[in-house]
């Protein structure tokens, strides 16, 4: 009886053992797998809708830029050693902005449009002083409508930013952020500053240069420049030079092919001198020869004992404390305007007019 009962229970194990064995099989012969339906999202956020219309708005205005380096050969744009980044269309001219540093030293440029089509462009302008250039592209083809400008003037930190680019050549890249700081200073490779920077934590990599950042109503409010990170990717801190300053050079790299340098003339000591001193401002090492600045009859430091000469403390009232604000300020003045100085001279401190000229052009 006993033997009888334990037979039963094992064919019973067994049978339970290969249903669950078969199972799977027998799912899939009587309950077919099928796609699992699709739960319905429901509505975009408001953020989600503000950052997808202007990528459809400002995309196609945005381009790769490509450029051949000079004495690299014939092999085309693929070559090794081409430089990359971005530009935008900045008029209904056929004319691109771009950064300086991305067209720099090279021979032949070509753009990749949003569609897809190469078209060359010739260089109308650079300037290292802003890290600006201005293309334009050669034919006559219809194009994107240029990008919409904002103003850089009323930014706030903590805004939306947005940038779009072509970061490690992958083109067409959207990403955002915030207004991370204002008013920084980024030096230039021509040796000199931009002020006012906009730094933001939008990513920007190499070959984001070049391209525009956007406020939340896809108004271009900077040009993306830089990053600072130790290992060359982005690291949170990119930098874009603000829209007032583009829309005032990129017309002069259009008309002239240049931008005036504004300066009176004066070789400055660096910061440190006068902090070594204990003066504040921008002490003068010497003048030019034939520069505004001696016909004025400003004095360097006596090249002999190194005595102090003068000391520029302030243009038009307003407080000089170091070069990058008394560029700032001689540049807010304009070639041929005449900039008032105060000048800590010894013990005293005198006032001395001087004609703001442009260093950078050509001597004929």
């Amino acid at each position: 009886m006993r033997d009888g009962f334990t037979r039963v229970m094992i064919a019973a194990l067994l049978v339970l053992v290969a249903v669950f064995v078969a199972q799977p099989y027998i799912d899939r012969i009587f309950f077919p797998p099928t796609p699992r339906p699709v739960e319905p999202r429901g509505s975009l956020a408001e953020a989600e809708r503000t950052a997808i219309e202007i990528f459809d708005r400002v995309s196609p205005s945005v381009v790769q830029v490509v450029a051949r380096p000079a004495g690299a050969g014939s092999q085309g744009i693929v070559a090794e050693g081409v430089q990359t980044g971005t530009g935008f269309i900045w008029d209904s001219s056929r004319h691109l902005v771009t950064n300086s540093h991305v067209v720099a030293g090279t021979s032949e440029v070509v753009v990749r449009l949003a569609s897809g089509e190469l078209v060359q462009a010739k260089p109308m302008g650079v300037t290292e002083n802003y890290d600006l250039a201005v293309l334009r592209l050669d034919g006559i083809r219809p194009l994107p409508s240029a990008v919409s400008i904002g103003t850089s003037a009323d930014l706030k930190v903590g805004q939306w930013a947005f940038a779009i680019g072509n970061p490690f050549g992958l083109d067409q890249s959207l990403t955002t952020g915030v207004i991370s700081a204002l008013k920084r200073r980024l030096p230039t490779s021509a040796g000199r500053e931009i002020g006012n920077v906009i730094q933001t934590d939008a990513a920007i990599n190499p070959g984001n240069s070049g391209g525009p950042l956007l406020d939340s109503a896809g108004r271009l409010i900077g040009v993306n420049t830089a990053i600072f990170s130790p290992s060359g990717a982005n690291a949170g801190i990119g930098f874009a030079i603000p829209v007032d300053l583009v829309n005032r050079i990129a017309p002069e790299l259009i008309s002239n092919g240049r931008v005036p340098t504004p300066g009176i003339g004066v070789v400055a000591a660096d910061e440190a001198v006068g902090t070594r001193l204990g003066t504040e401002g921008v002490v003068v090492v010497r003048t030019i020869s034939g520069s505004a600045a001696e016909k004025a009859g400003l004095r360097g430091m006596d090249p002999k004992t190194g005595a102090l000469g003068d000391v520029i403390v302030a243009v038009n009232g307003k407080p000089v404390r170091s070069l990058a604000d008394l560029t700032d300020q001689l540049e807010q003045i304009g070639v041929g305007g005449t900039a008032e100085l105060s000048v800590k001279r010894g013990s005293t401190t005198t006032s001395v007019r001087v004609e703001v000229a442009d260093l950078g052009r050509p001597k004929s």
